[in-house]
């Protein structure tokens, strides 16, 4: 799994980064299949991915089976409730009643499958924003939910990375006249470091962005050297004007005109 996780980091294209993720955190969790949601989501919108071996599956499933599994039964009312963002068990977040729940009946039809464990993203806002992990037979064990819990520091890092790569896309690349995706290969930044070069465009801390990242204070100096190394720089404001150069940063607003202001 941390190998998985690694090359996710080293992966240009946001879209890829949970596909990964998704094709090896079943095993690793002792399960069969997985879904995954993210970004603001509900029973009819919202980023919903599947792990390969159930995607067709679903594909075939009407829109009224699809939103109840969007639902989240039970881990959405378990987590809006107040318990910490840890993983448990629908047995443990329903009780008895899981087994006979719609939604249990609906994956026992379409996917075989018995038991669920939610691994939510930690620090998010919205219900089991994270993976939900599918098996039959046996329910998951207290091992598997320990994995489950060493694996969130991990999950929020590929999904942070995800959103950062999404943010640069939209604001760096969708406006750039030639292809900063080429211009960061081309000065041989890895993935990680142009989210890292994207939060020195915004000023923040090693600190801050090493809580933004889940990473030490250390390891963003570590990034931060590495870019100033590659772009040729020695400080911040040379790197971030030599950045937005070179296409890799989006350039600060124009003044409003009349205003003086931007």
């Amino acid at each position: 799994m941390l190998s998985v996780a690694v090359a996710a980091l080293h992966e240009r294209e946001p879209e890829h980064l949970w596909p990964l993720i998704a094709s090896v955190l079943p095993d690793v969790c002792g399960g069969e299949a997985l879904i995954y949601k993210l970004d603001e989501w509900n029973e009819s919108s919202g980023t919903v991915g599947l792990s390969p071996g159930v995607a067709a599956t679903f594909d075939l499933l009407e829109e009224g089976a699809m939103g109840l599994l969007r639902a989240g039964y039970p881990f959405a009312h378990h987590y809006a409730g107040g318990h910490d963002l840890v993983p448990v068990t629908a047995r443990q977040a329903a009780g008895p009643e899981w087994s006979a729940s719609p939604t249990a009946r609906l994956l026992s039809k379409t996917m075989d499958v018995d038991h669920a464990l939610a691994v939510p993203l930690p620090r998010t806002t919205t219900p089991i924003t994270g993976c939900l992990v599918y098996r039959s037979g046996r329910d998951f064990d207290d091992d598997d939910i320990r994995i489950g819990r060493q694996l969130q520091p991990l999950l929020a890092a590929v999904e942070q990375q995800r959103q950062l790569l999404e943010r640069w896309r939209r604001v760096v690349v969708a406006g750039a006249a030639g292809s900063p995706r080429e211009t960061a290969a081309d000065c041989d930044l890895t993935p990680r470091e142009t989210t890292v070069l994207l939060l020195l465009g915004d000023a923040l801390t090693a600190a801050a962005m090493g809580r933004r990242l889940g990473i030490s204070d250390r390891t963003v100096h570590k990034h931060i050297e590495n870019i100033y190394r590659k772009l040729g720089t020695r400080d911040r404001i040379s790197t971030v004007l030599r950045a937005q150069r070179l296409g890799l940063l989006p350039l600060p607003a124009s003044p409003v005109p009349g205003t003086g202001r931007a």
